[in-house]
């Protein structure tokens, strides 16, 4: 059973941090690529950063470009989202998605809210 399992998300002033973790199973975590996205209230839903399997390809979203990290552990079949500096505008629903060819499973997402 392929299950991704998205943690970490919560309420932060702005200009905090938080980290997001993704724990997958039922899949070969490493050949997959992994991928965040977040969704706010009344917009599409968007790419925040992705990671190739080995790890050796990373892209972000204009919007979090030096101010979010992706990282993966492929031991421990797990993709993270180092965010900092986080504004208003960062508040949505986080996504983990994972992507092989033409296969692709989502979690259930995480509430990240950036308010004081």
């Amino acid at each position: 059973q392929v299950r991704l399992v998205e943690s970490g998300g919560g309420l932060v002033q702005p200009g905090g941090s938080l980290r997001l973790s993704c724990a997958a199973s039922g899949f070969t975590f490493s050949a997959y690529a992994m991928s965040w996205y977040r969704q706010a209230p009344g917009k599409e839903r968007e790419l925040v950063a992705d990671i190739t399997g080995a790890g050796s390809s990373i892209n972000y979203g204009d919007a979090v470009k030096g101010r979010f990290t992706i990282a993966r552990d492929n031991p421990k079949k797990t993709v993270y989202l180092q965010m900092n500096s986080l504004q208003p505008d960062d508040t949505a629903v986080y996504y983990c998605r994972a992507r092989w060819v033409g296969t692709i499973y989502w979690g259930q997402g995480t509430q990240v809210t950036v308010s004081s």
